[in-house]
């Protein structure tokens, strides 16, 4: 299992459009091959800050199945335009 950690910076007084948006990308990502689950969490302190995690079963579910993917163009499309600065995407295993 693969866990891809993402912090996600929201612009300003983009933050309740981000949210309803997500929910609906949430049904593209957990659709994909590989998926296993996800959570996203609202930071306290910043506003418009928040952490995205996924499970993947494998790294190429998420970086060649996933990012290569129609689905994944539609996914760009819905929430791309909300970051800034655009997000690094790290990926981790349990140790």
């Amino acid at each position: 299992m693969i866990l891809e950690a993402v912090m996600l910076n929201v612009k300003p007084g983009m933050e309740s459009d981000f949210e309803s948006t997500f929910k609906k990308a949430a049904a593209i990502i957990s659709s994909m091959h590989g998926y296993l689950s996800h959570e996203i969490h609202k930071c306290i302190e910043v506003k418009g800050k928040y952490l995205l995690l996924v499970k993947w079963q494998t790294l190429e579910d998420h970086t060649v199945g996933f990012r290569g993917s129609a689905e994944y163009q539609e996914w760009k499309k819905l929430l791309h335009n909300f970051y800034e600065p655009f997000p690094t995407v790290e990926h981790f295993e349990e140790i």
